[in-house]
């Protein structure tokens, strides 16, 4: 038989002793009298390297530490056979699933350190962040973990941790799930372990109908060298990993014997309570008291014990046929303090420790096994007289609540006088008295923790529409002009309008919708899709960006136009300046040339003009200002086009002059013409967009019917009134809402940009409910009840990309994920300009200006040698995968531009997709993750701009400093109405909290908001250091 402890942590891990590591962790667990431990944290690079330079291969997969590191002497009589290593691993998985935020640790054992690596570059290749902490924290849901982990190695071992913790478990109060199938779906029959944590024990367990044929493993979880072995496994199997895997798979294995536990309540969350308050009690007394604390009225933390309660199936003294042999015990230290009336730092505690360690043997053999007049000849007969209580189970126990740990007696001062013949001077042992309840009733019936939805309120309008938002989708009116401010329900009005075009006979074909950004146009599509489930239909409409329907417009008139992208239209301005000998910037030139084609004046040269348009016209190709002039000239010079259609534009705040034209020419002869938009959202005046654009349309189209939405379903009341505060002189009818959660607006000073994203990553930390267990159990918000978010539910919004840099520096720094969407600097980088037209070159085959980069760039022999290598790879894999290879192939592994590049493909399925965001995509559409793999849920960074249309429970608006926000540089003026109204669309992003955060002279702009609307603080600046709980605070 051995012993296993399969749960421990590295130094890599928060709150964990720099002792930690392979030669403590070997050298104490020939102290406990272990066999097998866990490595631990295989996850994080560095330690992974240390694992593999200090242990070697002993069984079938296992390790033992190499004879060179290992400490001869451990203290101990005999020393005995060096221990075995498993390689392990705990991740912590936060999401959102069913509604609600999930926090789940689970603990992945594997065959080989090799097999290790695979599923940590697998993660990281997601995106996730392994360097920040041994535990890492990912967005992937527990049940894509385990298939990933499965796909990488299926022999791996992957076992839910402390399923019962509040916080971080399977089972957890605040985070988890009812059911195991809840959480891992298909995969639950992969499921064969669960670890019952400290606060539970076999007997607790079992009373769940659905845990009878689990094997029920109980681990240390250690943080320290000295804590290993607090809980262990006991194993009848040959010593290696697929006799332990068997023993665990196997229903009713006699090979896996049984465990040694903590008592239940010695853990840290067996009751119910507030550790603040002092205040403790069992589940039936919280029950009768509503879950309430009496001392604060706060809401009490429930404990193992309340949540055990709520899912059982049978009583609390059923004993379980299925239920293993296991053993309750209390470290040997602890044990010896205890009986000695002293702490465990007591240097007599030590001594008289590590004697019976030498005279009798490790430590689980002198708690188990070794005779009591033996304990009693080296140690003292109150000490014998204590172990043999341990043993029996005869103690006195202070249940742990609310992170507090439990405390276990085995003497009553009285006894202990008696049995030494003197009185202690250190009372009850360092113990307090178990807490009295100032409530006791009989025991009652857990009400099921499940709630029903709230029913949705009938408007009495179709489709569930407000007032408003139906005369606007059933308006007869041929052109119609809808104000919607933010919330409102713009693009359900938007979606419902086509519904119902279509619901009353008009043919898909005759349906055109025009969106600002790609991603507003999917977001139509799949909910077009999901309403209608008929992709024939779907197609046979045209619903897209200005570009992309105009391309297609030309295309299905025999064009063959290439767009070119920035880069290949500042490579040909670059040509034509040169030739016509012109001193002037590419950038310049193609800026003032956007400007004359879009309607304004301009003093560029006519002859320059016609030779950079003579080059697009030798490579077929057309800049996007070209692409809807073209289609311009088209819809004008056709006598039938659009006739018959009914043509839709979305945000029209944001379109400019051309195509406000474009749009003319397209509704000359539509059956209906429907725009919908905010002028108080008109934010890109710098692209020739208008906020008096709903006044030009009007005087041009007097008998269109304008309707205003006013009934705003996105913010509470605190945020609306605070940004229309601010922005009393608006275009839009004023707003109004119903929804409030007494969450004033808050105003954050910080004393510069560091600051300010050590503040961010705290306060994120904080809202989602602590992103470590030590943290949870510290929040305040959780101890008021309040609610916990998920990562992906705040976003943090900048007036420049440039402030993104150490916001998220800050938020790596806290191992929290993130993404930041827009147009950042590195797409400027020559070798990211390089790769993507490589790409392009592949995907279109026509593409020559591409073509012409590659060949200037790389010569035509390695042109032809990198077009071999990636041709047949860019129909079949991914676009990260993709970009990843040609950095190999190119040696560009120091290139931090081509590594956001990398970060940005994470997040596109296609090549194609990447090229067609990058190239015509707006702010919100490009998008990179802060890591190299794809993180389901994460933190969302991005400008004021890119954050146009997007919604957020949490909205932190960030750098709030004059010069920033309205912004101003020499030599550069922002117009400042435009930065107002920019200011509130970030603000009217939030829907349950906003978040302002300020520095050093601050942004004139919130003087102009009234005091009373904001709750003044000021942040502190410090970055959080973990603190490791000791068992006895």
């Amino acid at each position: 038989m051995f012993i296993a402890d399969l749960h421990i942590h590295s130094r890599y891990s928060r709150a964990t002793s720099p002792a930690c590591e392979p030669v403590q962790l070997e050298y104490w667990a020939r102290r406990k009298g272990l066999h097998l431990i866990a490595s631990g944290d295989f996850t994080h690079a560095a330690y992974r390297e240390e694992l593999r330079q200090k242990l070697e291969p002993a069984e079938e997969g296992l390790y033992r530490l190499k004879a060179e590191h290992r400490i001869e002497h451990s203290g101990v009589k005999e020393e005995p056979e060096p221990p075995r290593f498993i390689i392990s691993s705990e991740i912590s998985s936060i999401y959102k699933d069913k509604g609600r935020v999930r926090k789940i640790h689970n603990v992945i054992l594997m065959p080989s350190i090799e097999a290790a690596e695979m599923l940590s570059q697998r993660l990281e290749a997601l995106g996730c962040n392994l360097k920040a902490d041994g535990r890492p924290i990912i967005g992937l849901s527990s049940h894509d973990l385990l298939e990933l982990t499965l796909e990488v190695c299926d022999k791996a071992i992957f076992i839910p941790a402390h399923i019962w913790t509040p916080h971080f478990s399977l089972f957890g109060a605040y985070s988890g799930y009812d059911k195991i199938e809840e959480c891992f779906e298909d995969l639950t029959p992969y499921i064969h372990a669960l670890e019952t944590g400290l606060s539970s024990d076999p007997q607790m367990n079992l009373r769940l109908a659905a845990l009878q044929d689990y094997a029920l493993v109980s681990n240390s979880d250690a943080h320290s060298p000295a804590n290993l072995a607090r809980e262990a496994n006991l194993f009848a199997c040959e010593l290696s990993y697929p006799a332990i895997a068997k023993a665990l798979a196997t229903k009713g294995s006699k090979e896996f014997v049984g465990t040694i536990e903590f008592f239940p309540e010695e853990g840290k969350y067996h009751w119910d309570g507030h550790r603040s308050c002092k205040y403790s009690c069992t589940p039936s007394v919280a029950i009768a008291q509503g879950n309430i604390c009496p001392v604060c009225g706060g809401k009490l933390i429930l404990g193992v014990s309340h949540r055990v309660e709520e899912l059982a199936d049978y009583p609390e003294d059923y004993l379980s046929p299925q239920m293993r042999p296991y053993e309750k015990l209390v470290p040997l230290a602890e044990t010896i303090a205890s009986c000695a009336g002293m702490t465990t730092a007591s240097k007599k505690v030590t001594a008289l420790y590590e004697r019976m360690l030498r005279e009798l043997g490790p430590e689980f053999y002198i708690l188990r096994e070794a005779p009591l007049d033996d304990i009693a000849r080296i140690s003292s007969p109150i000490i014998a007289e204590g172990i043999s209580r341990l043993r029996e189970g005869r103690v006195t126990l202070a249940p742990g609540y609310d992170g507090a740990y439990g405390k276990v007696t085995l003497f009553t001062p009285e006894e202990r006088d008696e049995l030494t013949g003197q009185t202690s001077i250190f009372g009850n042992f360092g113990f307090a008295e178990p807490e009295k309840p100032n409530i006791t009733t009989p025991h009652t019936t857990i009400a099921s923790a499940k709630q029903l939805p709230e029913q949705v309120k009938s408007t009495g309008y179709p489709y569930n529409l407000n007032q408003e938002q139906w005369q606007a989708v059933s308006s007869d009116a041929k052109e119609i002009a809808v104000l919607a401010g933010p919330g409102t329900g713009k693009t359900r009005t938007l979606i419902y309008r086509i519904i119902h075009l279509l619901d009353s006979g008009v043919a898909p074909d005759k349906i055109t919708a025009v969106t600002f950004t790609n991603k507003a146009a999917g977001e139509l599509q799949e909910r077009l899709l999901a309403h209608y489930k008929n992709k024939k239909m779907l197609k046979r409409m045209r619903i897209g960006t200005f570009h992309s329907l105009a391309l297609r417009t030309l295309r299905e008139n025999g064009a063959n136009i290439t767009i070119i992208d920035e880069y290949a239209a500042q490579t040909l301005a670059d040509e034509a300046l040169k030739e016509q000998n012109i001193n002037m910037s590419a950038k310049t030139f193609l800026r003032e040339l956007s400007r004359q084609k879009n309607g304004a004046e301009s003093e560029l040269s006519p002859q320059l003009i016609e030779c950079y348009q003579q080059k697009l016209a030798a490579y077929q190709a057309a800049d996007f200002d070209d692409i809807l002039l073209n289609a311009l000239t088209l819809a004008t010079d056709d006598p039938n086009y659009g006739k018959g259609t009914h043509l839709l534009v979305d945000e029209f705040q944001d379109i400019n002059e051309l195509q406000l034209r474009l749009i003319e020419a397209w509704a000359k002869r539509a059956d209906s013409l429907f725009i919908i938009g905010d002028p108080d959202q008109s934010i890109y005046g710098f692209r020739g967009s208008k906020a008096d654009c709903f006044e030009i349309f009007l005087q041009k189209h007097p008998q269109a019917q304008t309707i205003g939405l006013t009934e705003n379903y996105r913010s509470t009341a605190e945020i609306l009134n605070c940004a229309q505060a601010f922005l009393s002189d608006g275009h839009s009818p004023k707003l109004h809402t119903s929804r409030t959660l007494n969450l004033p607006v808050r105003l954050k000073d910080t004393d510069g940009p560091l600051a300010e994203g050590i503040y961010i990553a705290e306060e994120i930390d904080r809202l989602v409910g602590g992103i470590d267990m030590v943290k949870a159990h510290n929040n305040k918000r959780s101890r008021r009840g309040d609610q916990t978010h998920s990562l992906s539910d705040i976003a943090v919004l900048y007036r420049t990309h440039k402030q993104a840099e150490q916001i998220a520096y800050c938020l790596d720094t806290a191992g929290i994920p993130y993404t930041i969407s827009g147009r950042e600097d590195f797409l400027e980088d020559d070798q990211v300009h390089l790769c993507l037209s490589f790409f392009r070159t592949l995907i279109d085959k026509e593409d020559a200006i591409s073509r012409l980069i590659c060949n200037k760039a790389l010569g035509e022999v390695r042109l032809q040698e990198l077009q071999d290598q990636f041709a047949l790879r860019t129909k079949k894999e991914k676009a990260a995968a993709l970009i990843s290879s040609w950095i190999d192939s190119n040696f560009l592994g120091e290139n931090q531009a081509m590594e956001k590049l990398l970060h940005t493909a994470v997040l596109c399925p296609k090549i194609s997709d990447l090229l067609a965001n990058v190239a015509s995509g707006k702010e919100a559409d490009i998008v990179r993750s802060g890591s190299k793999e794809y993180v389901p849920e994460a933190v969302s960074l991005m400008t004021l701009h890119g954050a146009k249309g997007l919604e957020y429970p949490i909205v932190f608006v960030a750098g709030l400093k004059e010069g920033v926000l309205p912004f101003h540089i020499q030599g550069l003026t922002a117009d400042e109405d435009e930065e107002k109204r920019l200011f509130f669309v970030g603000m009217t992003r939030a829907k349950d909290e906003l978040i302002l955060v300020s520095r050093p002279e601050q942004s004139s702009f919130l003087r102009l908001i009234p005091e009373e609307m904001l709750v003044k603080e000021a942040a502190e600046h410090r970055m959080p250091k973990a603190k490791q709980l000791s068992l006895f605070e």
